[in-house]
């Protein structure tokens, strides 16, 4: 978590600060340099502030972000342990960060559809999630046209000020070049058709995707 996000979930508890970092095992002037930016929490003392603040997930994203194929099944396990419906019958094993979860996603050439929908859920169920990082990013990997998309798909469903500034965020970064959603080894004829039948959104985006909000089975 930054250091906003350690102050807002403190204060969303309603919580002092002396109180919450007793709670959790530290001292006030650490739970103080946690809250101003000057310390990282490590792993097992942001799952205690996630359990304290209430937090769906309170998990640091690695600074080296996965950049290579990562097997489907791998993502399938740590989208079920985020709680996607989708895939409750998976055993997702221990909660993985949903900000290295959407990351390890939208950077693949190609990905199930099955895969690709989750995403828009995951921006509406974490709202809380290293936004900034994962946006930096993506941007890193020129995938910030589909991490747009996928946010413009979570904004339809759902509609809020983080989505919409998350979505502002990426506009101003938008890229030219024609791209696909996870789909890289779409035959020459499907890109074609979908040039001339995608939706509004994904021309904006510059993507080559039929995946519309009416399509996802679970978004909020």
């Amino acid at each position: 978590m930054t250091g906003e996000q350690w102050r807002r979930a403190r204060t969303k508890a309603g919580l002092r600060q002396v109180d919450a970092a007793q709670s959790v095992g530290i001292s006030q002037a650490y739970l103080s340099q946690l809250e101003n930016g000057t310390r990282q929490a490590g792993a097992d003392l942001a799952k205690r502030a996630a359990a304290l603040y209430a937090l769906p997930i309170a998990m640091p994203l690695r600074r080296s972000p996965r950049s290579e194929e990562v097997a489907p099944d791998d993502l399938q396990r740590e989208l079920a342990g985020l709680g996607y419906p989708g895939f409750a019958h998976v055993s997702g094993g221990e909660p993985q960060n949903p900000a290295r979860v959407v990351f390890d996603a939208v950077i693949q050439k190609d990905l199930d559809t099955r895969l690709v929908e989750a995403l828009p859920w995951v921006m509406n169920k974490y709202p809380d999630l290293d936004w900034e990082y994962l946006r930096d990013q993506v941007k890193l990997q020129n995938a910030q046209n589909r991490l747009g998309y996928v946010v413009h798909l979570a904004r339809s469903v759902a509609g809020s000020p983080t989505l919409d500034r998350w979505e502002q965020d990426l506009e101003a970064a938008r890229l030219a070049g024609e791209g696909t959603l996870c789909r890289e080894s779409m035959p020459q004829r499907e890109r074609a058709w979908l040039r001339e039948h995608r939706s509004p959104a994904a021309a904006h985006w510059n993507l080559l995707t039929g995946l519309t909000v009416e399509q996802l089975s679970y978004a909020e």
